[in-house]
């Protein structure tokens, strides 16, 4: 898939990109130009985007439409009436991100194939999963004396391309 309106200043950097490929699910996201960021992210790095239903918007939505302008046809997108029906075809390895994880990401071990899971933008994810899965849970470091959270693009981004950086790591030393 190639972009409709090329950058002509872009400068291809050569990186291994994780086969399988890392996903992202979004669970019951709220703001659409989050979504929308966020769907470009995903299409720049070739990584499926999960979206867990109630949705706090239309996939019609104008905003979200407008954040993700012209690539949503590169996006890879999967959307899940609910949680039970996400959990069905999820892959073996997921990690959960919320502001109540002990461990950084930074401590983790992302693998080829890995889901990173992120809760809607007011609640986070549900409590029963962080206590289901309490191994599975990370924070992003933030100064939380000054701010109780990250925007959700921007931990999604922030974790994803940690992830890519170590699945292109891991790929070289084999």
């Amino acid at each position: 898939m190639t972009a409709t309106r090329p950058h002509r200043r872009i400068v291809r950097v050569p990186f291994r990109w994780p086969d399988p490929p890392l996903h992202v699910v979004l669970v019951e996201p709220e703001i659409p130009p989050n979504t929308g960021a966020i769907a470009r992210l995903c299409a720049a790095t070739a990584t499926p985007l999960h979206l867990v239903e109630p949705l706090g918007f239309r996939l019609t939505d104008r905003a979200l439409r407008r954040a993700g302008l012209d690539y949503w046809d590169a996006v890879e997108l999967h959307r899940h009436r609910s949680a039970e029906e996400w959990f069905a075809v999820a892959p073996p390895r997921f990690h959960l991100f919320s502001t109540a994880g002990a461990r950084s990401y930074f401590e983790a071990d992302f693998q080829p194939g890995d889901a990173l899971v992120f809760g809607s933008e007011s609640t986070g994810l549900p409590d029963s999963w962080l206590e289901r899965w309490p191994d599975r849970v990370l924070a992003i470091p933030l100064r939380a004396d000054r701010v109780r959270s990250l925007n959700l693009a921007t931990a999604v981004a922030a974790a994803l391309y940690e992830a890519l950086r170590q699945c292109a790591a891991r790929c070289a030393r084999t």
